[in-house]
């Protein structure tokens, strides 16, 4: 049999298309367009998503037999809202996770109802690129259109009612809603009444690797499968890209410098960070996540390569940054293009340079571009240790996890063993690994992931250039604290 996986990105959707064993047989990509309305503002039709899923789909399986396809499921691009009239039509482009414009409605939700309210109800508090604050802002903005909601879906919902006209979503990615009550798996009626929506226009939960319905008839003719291939609820991006490193069960860890960035913990018991600067979710495994999110990760070092200097060769500029000069680099770089969410939550914070002078080089900016992302994860780490997470190895995935040097660097700033898998395909992979599970080819996820991820490669750190670090570090969280004024 072959499993589908969906991985329905901010750019573009990438297919993947997996045996029963865990083989990669083919795989698609279709890309969409992204528009920015206003400064700030980020949205996507959902119609162009299931266009190009639909596009794709019929290229993937081209060379196999429609009925071995058994079943599909998604990872995709979490908190974007997606909202339905009566008729089942998109009433207004969906607004995406980096979206920024409800600042207003965020403070609102953390200052007025409270963040001690908030993470009692949801195990989490608001921050900007969250659903719940767009929900307001639309109430407030267009009421018109917000009069007319029947359903209320995330990104990768919709291309699942596409396919079998059920509305539904799974626990790991309503979590990111500010709408779910985490640790008891169902919608929030405080949520709801604070957002002025009602249980009837929000979905049906599901796990992850539970099946949500069939492809519809005509669908499945359009996509070139049969009407017995199976649909299952799938994760948010993270949960599935975690369920493709095999981060899951107790005690797993995962770091992704993707666009953004994630450091994703996974046990199989509910627990609420007291802090509020991890995410408190379900996991798609069936249990729960602590997961940091930093706003611009890898894109840091594409901005500085690609706008700053000019370069696409990333590998020659990193080829001088030899072992010796790894904790003694003078130049500091906050990684804030996009503002920060963990451990911050400020939409406003911003980037900057620290320490330059008369004999900085390039080579030394660059290196300070990988260190501050680095660090902004440590900062993701440090909180876990207060809460009395022990990590001693992660997997690093996403485009950073391609620079050797890169991963040296991670082992030494976190002090932590670097697992390096063997398929790089995260979403999709963890998406085509949850439809497995769904058909019944293994009994769990947790068994499934195991089985079919393998570690390549581990890079241990060093003791010296972590002692180094170390001190840097100390440095590095200074600044935040020093230049937060400024921001506003």
């Amino acid at each position: 049999m072959y499993y589908i996986g969906v991985d329905l990105g901010t750019s573009a959707v990438k297919l993947l298309l997996m045996s029963a064993d865990g083989e990669i047989k083919n795989i698609e990509s279709r890309e969409y367009p992204l528009s920015f309305p206003k400064p700030g503002w980020s949205e996507q039709k959902p119609e162009d998503w299931w266009d190009a899923v639909a596009d794709g789909i019929p290229a993937l399986v081209k060379e196999v037999d429609p009925s071995e396809v058994a079943a599909i499921s998604f990872g995709g691009q979490m908190h974007g809202l997606v909202v339905l009239d009566e008729n089942d039509d998109v009433i207004r482009p969906a607004i995406l996770w980096n979206d920024g414009r409800t600042g207003e409605e965020t403070e609102y939700l953390n200052s007025v109802i409270g963040k001690d309210k908030l993470s009692e109800y949801t195990a989490n508090i608001a921050f900007a690129g969250f659903t719940a604050p767009k929900l307001l802002w639309m109430k407030k903005n267009e009421p018109e259109k917000f009069r007319a909601i029947k359903k209320i879906m995330l990104p990768k919902d919709y291309i699942a009612y596409k396919m079998t006209g059920v509305h539904s979503c799974d626990y790991s990615d309503a979590s990111g809603m500010l709408l779910l009550d985490v640790e008891h798996k169902c919608w929030s009626k405080q949520m709801l009444d604070i957002c002025g929506i009602s249980t009837e226009q929000m979905p049906s939960l599901f796990e992850s690797y539970e099946v949500t319905g069939t492809l519809l008839p005509d669908v499945a003719k359009k996509l070139g499968l049969t009407p017995d291939c199976k649909v299952a609820a799938g994760a948010g991006d993270n949960a599935a890209g975690a369920v493709g490193t095999a981060t899951v069960g107790d005690g797993g860890c995962t770091i992704s410098l993707g666009t953004s960035g994630t450091f994703f913990l996974s046990g199989k018991n509910f627990k609420k960070d007291p802090y509020n600067a991890l995410h408190s979710f379900a996991h798609a495994d069936g249990g729960y996540h602590l997961m940091g999110c930093i706003l611009s990760a890898a894109s840091c070092n594409k901005w500085w390569m690609d706008e700053i200097i000019s370069t696409k060769d990333y590998a020659a500029e990193q080829e001088r940054i030899s072992d010796d000069r790894l904790g003694n680099n003078s130049v500091f770089f906050l990684p804030y293009l996009m503002g920060e969410r963990s451990p911050h939550n400020n939409p406003d914070a911003r980037a900057l340079f620290f320490g330059m002078s008369m004999d900085t080089a390039r080579s030394d900016m660059t290196q300070a571009v990988l260190e501050g992302v680095t660090f902004a994860m440590r900062d993701c780490l440090e909180i876990a240790k207060k809460t009395g997470i022990s990590v001693k190895e992660a997997k690093l995935t996403g485009g950073g996890a391609k620079s050797p040097l890169w991963r040296k660097i991670c082992a030494n700033v976190l002090g932590i063993d670097i697992q390096i898998i063997e398929s790089e395909e995260g979403p999709g992979y963890g998406g085509a690994i949850l439809a497995a599970v769904a058909n019944g080819e293994y009994a769990s996820v947790e068994e499934a992931a195991k089985k079919l991820v393998k570690v390549t490669e581990v890079i241990h750190p060093d003791p010296d250039i972590a002692a180094r670090y170390d001190k840097a570090y100390e440095k590095y969280t200074k600044l935040y604290p020093t230049v937060k004024k400024l921001y506003a």
